[in-house]
């Protein structure tokens, strides 16, 4: 009976292991979501966030300002999928002196995903939550000098 039971247990253990695995090589799948423009309309101008599908394991973004006549490329973003992992790596020009930081994904859902870097600067965290198919609540935090920060950026599709 013993015997049977941890059969059983290896068995549930493995079937998990299986769908977990599965459901990880999917995460740049379920980031899709994201594939278009975004816009965020500020007083100063507007933010934009382009998305487009690089592969069957990335995505590639970038965030730029238009101003008045002036459009500035300010970040760009890759969504990677790499073995059971998926990053969200950043470029920007003014910061970390051009180089990509690489932030882990801890939450990938149908309308979800957060991704951090707890050595980072700012921000730690960067999420993005799908509202409705044409609206996203995208976030930024973490601490700067001790003190907790949070930036909001609510963002139309525009296509």
């Amino acid at each position: 009976m013993k015997k049977k039971i941890n059969l059983l247990l290896s068995g549930m253990v493995l079937i998990a292991l299986c769908s977990w695995r599965m459901q990880a090589e999917k995460h740049v799948k379920h980031a899709e979501w994201l594939i278009g423009t975004w816009v965020n309309k500020t007083k100063t101008g507007s933010v934009y966030e382009t998305w487009h599908k690089a592969g069957d394991n990335k995505l590639s973004g970038k965030s730029y300002v238009v101003s008045r006549k002036d459009t500035m490329v300010f970040e760009t973003i890759d969504l990677v999928q790499k073995q059971d992992s998926c990053f969200y790596i950043p470029t920007i020009k003014q910061q970390n002196g051009g180089t990509p930081v690489r932030f882990h994904a801890t939450l990938i859902t149908a309308n979800k995903m957060v991704f951090e870097n707890a050595k980072h600067d700012f921000p730690q965290i960067i999420s993005y939550t799908l509202i409705n198919p044409d609206s996203l609540m995208a976030e930024i935090s973490g601490t700067i000098k001790g003190k907790k920060r949070t930036q909001l950026f609510a963002m139309k599709k525009v296509n």
